[in-house]
């Protein structure tokens, strides 16, 4: 692009980012015209509407999200300038202009900035309002009063930076604080699934913090809480209207079995104790003890009551009756009442009857819960599956491999290695995280690392994912993933043949845990299959378009590929070229040396072809002792070159026989596009008479077609 338009470009780019400002800076150097010289009223309603509407755009734009190029921060400024130079103008037509009274709608519009715009923009609208009435006071009012101007400086930064420095930290405060409440109503939850054996209890409180639950899975535990508690807050509350009770509430067990929660209340009372209780506290303590259902009744019974603060209301019976679940006992429905008749047999059964209903609502949504989560799980291995079964590649293979594992755990880096057995060597084929670029193509002998045993043993380590760098080795030690508390090295396993290892690493302690382990192991299953099944395929491609003996393209790929290179020649207009080379006399090679020389032989010249092509050519091999070469970009002179340096290389190379040393040479055709042909079969029809003609020309040479070989083979 030429410099004179790139720079116009680039003012203009410039021009319009700054067009806001500087029609504000404009408005405010015409209201200092103004007050100075008087324009006709014409003209300063026409100012007036073009500042109406250049204010009213903006503002429209920046409440629609700032659609302009450079975002809100400059619609801001834009919009602040503007206000500003309202305000002045404002001032100026009431009453003391500068001194009166209404000066005070410059720190409003300081306030109102200081509530929506940033620091940067508050110091350049602080600037331009000093700016501002300094130019009013000198060449407007015919003075400046330094110290009036320093004095409104200090107020209208203060009110800006006041205003600013206040809001941020009330939205700070708001966002703490709401945050709290989401992390207290989130622990409040899992405590509750925890307590209803919904959800397994962590190594501890801190790893619990350091490991949230995923979407799904928080899901169907807010899901199961809030089953179980409608149907425990009913239970309740039904039987506080037919026992005539005061208060109802269930306590679990916490996950060391030494205190009491309450779970679910249901009372008239304000004075109830949040707990936690001790497990020895009062009829707590004697039904626990017992488990059995006790039952106290006297002017005292408040007393045996710990979840009463004091002074205790007027208690005449109490009842508890244990909560057992496969034998454990996991908390007490206590219930008390304000009558002194003791409970009756037919009541105390009515309790235990409600505890059964509470135990069997939680046995009923932990299976739900079960159900659903492995649903879930279900779910992301299809989804898994599916991914896998459309990957053809190995490459492909190991990314939905990968991608996959992200559904069940939270990792930080994965490293996949591929193990040949014939070699025992094991390579580090990809890898993905902070750390792991570098790791990817090393290769290793079988040794004592984690990788090593876990193909050996045919099992995942380490126990539980714990690692520890300094102990334990999963490479080598001079090859070592980055340093995590957690890894997991999976086998890859086809018919119990190891393929390699998948690797995941975490930040976070206890990030592979047995809820995770069972189905990454499913996973990598899954993995190891499509991978057998990538590798499958590719042996088959490579059996379908190459030769057997020679490693090259076979007669129907070599087709294939001449014929796009053709149609490629014929819409481009370029040169193309085709070479046919066979080896002379190859009978009597194979009826004096026998066929093994001869197969020798003809690898020979194949390493000969492999190495004189370039990138862009193909070889392949069309029966017996010919050999095809479609060169592109090569005219009729370079395809001669390259058929003269392949006979000569050729003929330089001896091949060991019983009956010594042995030399062979080779004829060569050579035909171009389109002189020769613009079809395929024309151009190799041509390239085969070049070739005759090398051959009844006594052999060893390179032949060029012209027409006059026409139909010479």
């Amino acid at each position: 692009m030429d410099p004179v338009v790139r720079a116009a470009l680039w003012l203009q780019r410039a021009v319009a980012k700054v067009m806001g400002s500087l029609l504000a800076v404009g408005l405010g150097l015409y209201l200092v015209a103004e007050v100075a010289s008087r324009p006709p009223e014409l003209v300063s309603a026409g100012v007036l509407a073009l500042y109406a509407l250049s204010l009213a755009t903006r503002v429209v734009k920046r409440l629609r999200g700032g659609l302009t190029e450079g975002g809100p921060r400059r619609l801001d400024l834009e919009i602040l300038l503007h206000l500003i130079v309202g305000a002045y103008a404002l001032v100026l037509a009431m009453p003391g202009g500068l001194d009166g009274p209404c000066y005070a709608l410059v720190y409003a519009v300081a306030l109102l900035g200081g509530s929506f715009t940033g620091p940067l923009t508050i110091a350049c609208s602080v600037a331009f309002a000093v700016l501002l009435e300094g130019s009013l006071g000198v060449w407007a009012l015919g003075q400046l009063e330094a110290d009036r101007l320093v004095q409104h400086t200090a107020l209208i930064a203060l009110f800006a930076s006041l205003n600013l420095i206040v809001l941020r930290a009330e939205l700070a405060r708001i966002k703490r604080l709401s945050r709290q409440r989401i992390e207290s109503e989130l622990t409040r939850m899992r405590d509750a699934a925890r307590s209803y054996r919904l959800l397994g209890a962590p190594a501890s409180p801190r790893d619990h913090a350091l490991t949230p639950a995923p979407d799904d899975a928080e899901r169907l535990i807010r899901s199961g809480v809030d089953e179980i508690h409608q149907a425990v807050e009913f239970a309740l509350s039904l039987l506080r209207r037919t026992l005539g009770l005061r208060t109802a509430l269930l306590l679990g067990t916490d996950a060391n079995g030494n205190h009491l929660t309450i779970l679910e209340l249901s009372s008239g009372e304000e004075a109830i104790l949040p707990g936690p209780f001790g497990i020895r506290d009062g009829i707590f303590g004697a039904s626990l003890e017992r488990v059995t259902q006790v039952s106290i009744s006297g002017p005292r019974a408040a007393v045996h009551l710990p979840y009463y603060a004091l002074p205790r209301p007027a208690v005449g019976a109490a009842c508890a009756t244990p909560l057992e679940d496969h034998g454990r006992v996991r908390g007490l429905l206590v219930v008390d009442r304000e009558a002194r008749e003791a409970f009756t047999p037919s009541e105390e059964e009515t309790l235990k009857a409600a505890a059964r209903f509470v135990l069997r609502a939680i046995d009923n949504e932990r299976v739900f819960v079960q159900l659903d989560r492995a649903k879930v799980e279900q779910g992301k291995l299809y989804r898994a599956a599916n991914a896998l079964a459309a990957a053809t590649t190995e490459a492909q293979v190991i990314e939905a491999g990968v991608n996959g594992a992200r559904e069940f755990a939270l990792f930080d880096c994965a490293v996949v290695t591929l193990f040949d057995r014939q070699t025992q060597l094991h390579e580090i084929c990809a890898a993905s995280g902070e750390g792991t670029a570098e790791l990817i193509g090393q290769r290793y002998r079988h040794n004592s690392g984690l990788v090593s045993m876990v193909v050996a043993n045919r099992h995942a380590l380490p126990y539980r994912g714990d690692y520890d760098p300094s102990r334990q080795v999963v490479f080598t030690r001079q090859i070592a993933p980055p340093p995590m508390p957690s890894l997991l090295v999976l086998p890859l396993l086809v018919h119990e043949r190891p393929l390699g290892t998948l690797i995941l690493g975490s930040r976070r302690r206890g990030a592979f845990g047995d809820a995770v382990r069972p189905t990454l192991e499913v996973l990598t299953s899954h993995v190891a299959v499509s991978l057998a099944n990538a590798r499958m395929l590719k042996r088959l491609e490579e059996l379908a378009t190459t030769d057997g003996l020679t490693g090259l393209l076979n007669k129907r790929a070599l087709i294939d590929v001449a014929g796009q290179k053709l149609r490629s020649a014929l819409r481009f207009s370029r040169p193309l070229s085709v070479l046919v080379c066979d080896i002379d006399h190859f009978k009597r090679v194979n009826d004096t040396h026998g066929h093994d020389v001869g197969d020798v032989v003809i690898k020979g010249l194949a390493d000969v072809l492999r190495r004189a092509k370039r990138d862009t050519d193909a070889v392949g091999r069309f029966g017996g002792e010919e050999f095809v070469v479609v060169c592109e970009e090569t005219d009729e002179r370079g395809a001669s070159l390259l058929a003269e340096r392949v006979r000569q290389e050729l003929s330089a190379v001896s091949f060991p026989t019983e009956l010594g040393p042995l030399t062979v040479t080779c004829s060569v055709g050579v035909a171009s596009f389109p002189a020769a042909g613009k079809t395929w079969e024309t151009l190799f029809k041509s390239t085969d008479d070049a070739l005759y003609a090398s051959k009844r020309g006594g052999r060893d040479r390179v032949t060029v077609w012209s027409p006059r070989l026409q139909g010479a083979a």
